[in-house]
């Protein structure tokens, strides 16, 4: 059966021609946040395009090379080169199955490799560019490369079938081994690959049908993990390049800050320092190796130019949002109806600002020489680091090469380039390779951090407790006005700042949604981070829904179900999480109670419920976490069951310590002894259960991070009684006595730990 329109039905046979003009279309649907954030060429695709043979020719000229994703050698190895990059989301993995199942080759013969920078090649149409990120990579890959290794298999299998004078159609594949039956033929497809890189692209190929797959859906290992285990895996950080000297910097304490004068002698004293470098903001000493360039840094004596961010300080900044959320203009998101008359109910939420604190701190490795500059980094953006390298050294986009790493850790904060931009600035001043490593106190300090918000919602409700009107005012930075203002809606909405607000899954009449945006000071600067605007909206709403209920007298999961009549799939999680959990069995201990949060971020649909105790002291222990989830159809079993479990565990983790707060113009936190994260002893056991179906595929790096805190603050409601409108939780706010909380703050002093 042929599509005609719309995205191509598993099992169906794909016109590639229509495929390259729709094949944007889903995401585009899905993402209007990001449309035109890009050029038109930006868009990964299964036919060949222009730029297809150079990208082959550097990556050795493999004799079969129908796309940018497939080259196979004589042998008959099969490399993969990934659209976008790994960061430990597993998407490695989950390309390489997709790819896989339509080649017809086995997991383990498949070898992946980093992209080289392409918006043309490797750009995602729904972010504009060959970006990683939104949680859109199997999105973006599901339908392109099936169809890739579909193309792949035709045409090897036709080269195959023209050698035997055989009809195509009479032949299979398994484990790149092309077979005819009939005949008892075999041939490997290294042994036809140079024929069948000459071969024309097939006008259409045939998808496997869902019930054949072999690999989709099924629980596999990861392609990455053999190297990591044995510490083979080269991050950025691991980079060497001959004659490379490694610095680390030191950047203004205060945000948006000057240097105003270095006095380096002490430290060009210290043994294995060769020289310091500076630029406007930070100043840099370079060592024979890391230990002496942060000795080196110590030993500096420089005059800062604090700038006009001096004396600012969290509470200044949370009085100008209050301001902002309560008086400002707003752009309406939603507005289906007057507000009707009966009984109000009005909250107010605050959300702090949130560091990024990823494993690998920010590094890169930058030669910078008359006619190239060569970057080594871990990135989710390698085409924008490219234009940055060009921008700051001055030399054609052409002579900028970049090699991507694994990255340890992104959460958004490596779709930045802040920290390639200053080595390249760096770089620029010597000679030699440099190797520029962020320490974790400059990390945290320069990091770009999540906004804060600070949110109104409200709701008229009936006699039952139901709310027939729905109202919300969230008031906060915009990263998309920043990072891609062409994404902007034509009246300056925001699409991300009311993710998973504009469009709730309960049946309610009416409402009116609207975003107030509120500019942070200059040098204050706010970006992505795991789930962003769904992570705060999700908070307030999901934590209001269980006020209504409270307020209706009325059990919290049941108040749900009622609203869920138009949401079958939103209503197929919460009842399976409600029942793995065993919601409205056994009684709980005292102060122990059970939390329920449901939402649709990213394309998918999810419901956590949460255990958790808390003590007489305020203590929160986590004692079990259920997550159901309908993210459609599922590539890697195991990858999705990793996923939510890390992103339920992130998000907890800032729920319960994380915040970044200023103070004298600069972020007060600087290491894990005061930016808190969840230690493993404190980890709850995170179960996932999936509703099984054929729907397209939802996104999934972020949807545990965004359920996780309502579920957690509305199971702490339920233990005390305490509905917490501010994160992270307050421990004085939970404490029974003033003298319990005494007594935990005196044990943890004598441990060395901040419990405020």
């Amino acid at each position: 059966m042929s599509t005609t329109s719309g995205t191509p039905r598993d099992g169906d046979v794909v016109d590639l021609g229509r495929r390259h003009a729709l094949q944007s279309g889903g995401l585009a649907i899905a993402f209007l946040w990001l449309g035109g954030a890009g050029t038109a060429s930006a868009m990964i695709n299964a036919r060949r395009q222009p730029g297809d043979a150079a990208a082959a020719m550097a990556d050795g000229n493999p004799p079969f090379a129908p796309n940018a994703f497939i080259r196979i050698d004589t042998s008959g190895a099969v490399r993969l080169v990934m659209p976008t990059v790994e960061m430990g989301q597993g998407i490695y993995t989950g390309c390489s199955m997709l790819l896989a199942e339509e080649l017809g080759v086995g997991l383990d013969q498949i070898t992946v490799e980093h992209s080289p920078p392409s918006d043309e090649l490797y750009g995602i149409p729904a972010l504009g560019g060959q970006i990683t990120g939104g949680s859109t990579s199997t999105r973006a890959t599901w339908q392109v490369l099936r169809e890739a290794g579909a193309v792949a298999r035709t045409m090897l299998v036709t080269a195959a079938a023209s050698q035997w004078k055989v009809d195509p159609s009479t032949c299979t594949v398994d484990r790149g081994v092309i077979h005819h039956t009939p005949s008892a033929r075999s041939v490997g497809f290294g042994e036809v690959a140079a024929a069948a890189g000459k071969l024309p692209m097939p006008d259409k190929v045939q998808l496997t049908d869902p019930k054949d797959f072999k690999l989709l859906g099924k629980p596999m290992r990861r392609v990455d993990s053999i190297d990591k285990i044995k510490g083979a895996t080269q991050f950025g950080i691991d980079v060497r390049v001959p004659g490379m000297k490694v610095a680390t910097v030191v950047s203004c304490p205060t945000l948006g800050g000057k240097v105003s004068a270095v006095d380096d002698k002490a430290a060009r004293a210290i043994p294995g320092v060769i020289d310091v470098l500076r630029i406007d903001d930070a100043v840099a000493v370079v060592g024979e190796h890391f230990w002496a360039a942060k000795q080196g840094v110590q030993a500096l004596s420089i005059t800062w130019d604090h700038g006009p961010n001096a004396t600012l300080n969290t509470q200044q900044l949370r009085d100008a949002l209050a301001d902002s959320a309560h008086n400002g203009q707003s752009i309406v998101a939603s507005d289906t109806g007057p507000k009707p008359s009966g009984t109000l109910v009005e909250s107010e939420y605050q959300s702090p600002m949130l560091a990024h604190a990823t494993m690998e701190p920010l590094n890169a490795t930058v030669w910078v020489t008359a006619d190239k500059c060569e970057i080594w980094t871990g990135t989710q953006v390698p085409m924008r680091a490219a234009e940055e390298g060009a921008r700051i050294t001055g030399l054609p986009i052409d002579k900028v090469i970049v090699h991507n790493q694994y990255l340890g850790g992104g959460f958004g904060r490596r779709l930045e380039t802040d920290w390639v931009q200053q080595a390249v600035a760096f770089a620029k001043q010597v000679s030699y390779p440099i190797k520029v490593v962020w320490t974790r106190e400059e990390d945290i300090h320069r990091d770009i951090v999540r906004p804060m918000y600070h949110d109104l919602i409200s709701a008229v409700i009936d006699a039952d407790g139901k709310p027939v009107w729905y109202g919300y005012r969230t008031s906060g930075g915009s990263v998309l006005a920043r990072f891609a203002p062409g994404a902007m809606g034509k009246d300056g909405m925001d699409s991300d700042a009311i993710e998973c607000a504009a469009d709730i899954p309960y049946d309610i009449p009416h409402n009116k949604v609207e975003w107030i945006r509120h500019n942070m000071p200059p040098g204050l600067v706010v970006g992505w981070w795991r789930g962003v605007g769904s992570t705060h909206n999700l908070f307030v709403i999901e934590s209001f829904m269980d006020e209504l209920a409270h307020r209706a007298n009325k059990d919290p999961l049941e108040y749900r179900r009622a609203l869920l009549g138009k949401s079958p799939r939103a209503l197929a999680v919460l009842n399976l999480a409600a029942e793995k959990i065993g919601w409205g069995g056994q009684p709980l201990p005292a102060r122990t109670a059970r939390g329920i949060a449901l939402g649709e971020p990213f394309g998918s649909h999810v419901c956590a419920i949460v255990e958790a105790e808390v003590t007489p002291q305020g203590e929160v222990r986590l004692r079990r976490a259920v997550v159901a989830l309908d993210c459609g159809i599922a590539v890697n079993a195991s990858s999705i069951e990793a996923q939510v479990q890390g992103g339920v565990l992130f998000g907890l983790s800032a729920a319960l310590y994380s915040s970044i707060t200023v103070k004298n113009g600069g972020f007060e936190q600087s290491n894990f002894n005061n930016y808190r994260i969840l230690r493993i002893n404190e980890a709850p056991t995170v179960e996932v259960h999936r509703v099984i179906n054929g729907e397209p595929p939802g996104g999934l790096g972020e949807v545990g991070t965004a359920i996780a805190a309502p579920a957690l603050t509305n199971a702490i409601f339920a233990a005390t009684g305490v509905r917490l409108y501010t994160l992270p939780v307050d421990r004085n706010l939970l404490a029974q006595s003033s003298d319990a909380l005494k007594s935990v703050a005196s044990a943890s002093a004598q441990e060395g730990r901040d419990v405020t």
